[in-house]
């Protein structure tokens, strides 16, 4: 055995002679028909495959890869197959994977794939998948992949069934895991043909391929472009629906039961719960999945082995995407999939489920902090803190200082973010953004600064001055995006959350407003912020949220030097008393002749978020008037006193509700009473005549006591 392994790398070594020294191309067919029988036989180490790459270079295999003409009696493919050969001893060496002469190959490759296979040319296909997984592990491979056609080719391979086929379908999954947007924006019919094969196998299999599906299905699942929008994806939802429906509805065992539960994960990741059907299969079916999702995380969580842990994060990530779906549905008052009945018990199911998470979180140990896990489970929570408030508040009490320290801890460190199933990947460098705990946490922090005991606990860890530094690194995010319209993002809804969570606060704990320092930085953010966001009609949620804390925040702090009649307070101001003053309209009114006060049309799709925040932000304006003396001067330069008079002046006092009413008359009020420029501007516009019409009597009286003052003075 030694000697003929002896014999075998001294033939080997002389032929690399040969090949070295060759003169023509007969002489270096020769000597490579003994290197690739050697190469064959699995003879050759690392070392060895250089040298043969050092000895032929990539010119002669790319010669013979484009030779049409055999060599006499030889099969036609012949020279082909030897290049191919070649070419994957070659690139099981990942340096020249990635080179540029492999990378140009990758259109003969997927021709290979393509062409019909006989029995003499199997080891071709075997060296093109060999070339092709290579190349996927490079950097730049799987781009050139995408781009040179591979997914349409793999597609084509698999759904041929020939042979290596199930090798197609394990380089589309590492495509996918990579590339998945890429890969369905190019080839987006191929890969639908292939889920609609996997999942109708899906639904049909009997034996142990159901579960070996169930780990290969999630990858063609994409996010984009959505399955729901054609016959052909609808279908291969409703195949997967009744598939998973067929396994979870019997009895299984754990290896079987997680990855099912996981596809289920990755469908509802994609799609919500639309790919469950309404009726009492489809809500049994969505219960079922919740309820076997909160045994799971009870059973793992509530006495948690370090061992059998690290092996179940990832079902346990599933479930916790099952459970955050479970509550979206139990909340979902339109077209709702569950009956109330059902509602009711999984919410009992869930609060024990979490339970769980919260008596896990506080085990977890200084030096697990980085574990994607811990994110995750934090993420579930927080959704479950941001819909349910009332069920385990001493539990979330006792765990908020934890939350706080672990969401600063990830800010301050920018922790590389390893996402939940699914996500997208959607470049080939790997790059990774900071993890943002805060943002899935915001919501509860916002309902629980509300109530006296988490609020204390809140204040008590520090979260204002956190929250303040995450609004000024969220704005950041946001001003440095493009100004193109775009869907409302994760950053404007975070922001509009933080201001949520800052109005509760200085509504019940004004004193800290006044003397914590996190809240006069806050107030300098606003005062540059809103000038340049109430222009961008598409933020005016977020224009409303800062509009309304800063009048809110400038009553309380109106000490403070920004405050002082600073060209960056006249400029908060004026933005402030534009967006209040732009929210109402004159406008025809149907049922008489006259016109009716109305919404403004800009404003009309974002009423409802904004009317109770436009409603303080009056009250707010009116009790910053007496405060700031040159106040009212920046009001004037605004138009609006005058255009508010005159709106009055002409709609139908019964248009008018007596909210709002009474939210004009509060402001008009102060300003009457702190200017008398203000006071002439109202009386010129018959302030008197409909103050009395729209029963303003705190104004009516106002303005004969001012006229009243000024009379006395005029006549001394």
């Amino acid at each position: 055995m030694a000697s003929d392994s002896g014999d075998g790398h001294a033939t080997l070594k002389r032929c690399l002679g040969v090949l070295r020294d060759a003169k023509n191309d007969s002489e270096q067919f020769a000597a490579l028909l003994l290197v690739t029988k050697a190469v064959k036989a699995g003879e050759v180490d690392a070392k060895t495959r250089r040298q043969i790459f050092d000895a032929i270079g990539f010119t002669f295999p790319t010669r013979l890869l484009t030779s049409r003409q055999p060599p006499a009696g030889c099969p036609p493919h012949t020279f082909r197959a030897l290049g191919l050969t070649l070419l994957a001893c070659f690139c099981t060496d990942p340096e020249l994977a990635g080179h540029s002469q492999i990378l140009n190959k990758i259109p003969t490759f997927n021709e290979t794939l393509l062409s019909p296979c006989d029995p003499d040319s199997t080891s071709m296909v075997d060296d093109v998948y060999q070339c092709l997984s290579a190349v996927l592990a490079t950097a730049r491979g799987p781009r050139e992949l995408v781009t040179k056609g591979t997914v349409s080719a793999l597609c084509q391979a698999y759904l041929n069934g020939g042979h290596g086929s199930d090798r197609a379908l394990t380089l589309l999954v590492g495509l996918l895991a990579i590339a998945e947007a890429k890969c369905w924006q190019r080839d987006a019919p191929q890969l639908l043909a292939v889920l609609s094969k996997l999942s109708g196998d899906f639904l049909k299999a009997e034996d142990m391929t159901k579960f070996e599906l169930c780990e290969v299905l999630p990858h063609f699942i994409p996010l984009s472009p959505p399955l729901t929008e054609n016959s052909e994806g609808s279908e291969c939802l409703c195949k997967l629906y009744k598939g998973l429906a067929d396994v979870l509805g019997s009895k299984l065992s754990q290896s079987q039961r997680d990855p099912a539960l996981k596809l289920a994960a990755g469908l509802v990741q994609a799609y919500g719960a639309e790919w469950i059907p309404a009726g009492s299969a489809g809500s049994k079916f969505l219960a079922l999945l919740v309820n076997l999702a909160c045994v799971e995380v009870r059973l793992t969580l509530e006495e948690p082995d370090p061992m059998e842990m690290e092996g179940k994060k990832e079902v346990m990530t599933a479930c916790y995407v099952l459970m955050e779906m479970g509550i979206q549905e139990c909340l979902r008052e339109e077209n709702p999939l569950l009956e109330n009945v059902q509602k009711m018990q999984l919410m009992r199911i869930m609060e024990e489920a979490f339970g769980a998470v919260i008596f896990y979180l506080r085990q977890v140990k200084e030096e697990e902090l980085q574990d994607p896990f811990i994110f995750a489970s934090v993420r579930v929570l927080g959704a479950w803190m941001a819909e349910e408030t009332s069920s385990l508040k001493q539990e979330i009490c006792e765990l908020l200082p934890f939350l706080v320290d672990y969401a600063r801890k990830l800010f301050k460190e920018g922790s590389p973010a390893v996402s939940l199933p699914q996500a997208e990947l959607d470049s080939t460098k790997g790059s990774a953004l900071p993890q943002d705990a805060l943002r899935f946490l915001l919501p509860g922090f916002c309902h629980l600064t509300a109530e006296d005991r988490p609020r204390d606990i809140l204040i008590s860890e520090g979260a204002p001055a956190l929250l303040c530094e995450y609004f000024l690194q969220q704005w950041e995010v946001l001003t440095s995006k493009s100004t193109a319209p775009a869907p409302l993002t994760s950053t404007e809804m975070s922001l509009q959350t933080v201001c949520g969570i800052f109005l509760n606060l200085v509504v019940t704990a004004p004193e800290l407003v006044r003397h914590d320092k996190t809240f006069s930085s806050l107030m300098d953010v606003l005062l540059t912020s809103l000038p340049l966001l109430l222009p961008q009609k598409r933020h005016l949620v977020l224009s409303a949220n800062v509009a309304t804390l800063g009048l809110m925040m400038a009553r309380i702090l109106k000490g403070s030097a920004a405050l002082q009649g600073t060209k960056s307070a006249e400029k908060f101001f004026g933005a402030a008393v534009r967006f209040l003053s732009e929210a109402h309209t004159a406008q025809a009114d149907p049922s008489s002749d006259g016109l009716a006060m109305v919404v403004s049309p800009s404003y009309v799709s974002a009423w409802d978020d904004i009317c109770e925040l436009w409603f303080l932000g009056m009250q707010a304006l009116a009790g910053c008037i007496p405060l700031f003396p040159w106040l009212p001067h920046t009001i004037l330069q605004a138009h609006w006193l005058q255009g508010l008079s005159q709106l009055l002046s002409h709609v139908v006092p019964s248009s008018v509700d007596f909210e709002l009413v009474t939210a004009f008359q509060a402001v008009l009020v102060e300003l009457a009473r702190a200017s008398e420029q203000c006071r002439d501007v109202i009386l010129s516009h018959h302030g008197t005549e409909w103050a009395s019409l729209y029963g303003m009597a705190a104004l009516e009286q106002c303005l004969a006591e001012q006229r009243g003052t000024s009379s006395n003075l005029g006549g001394k």
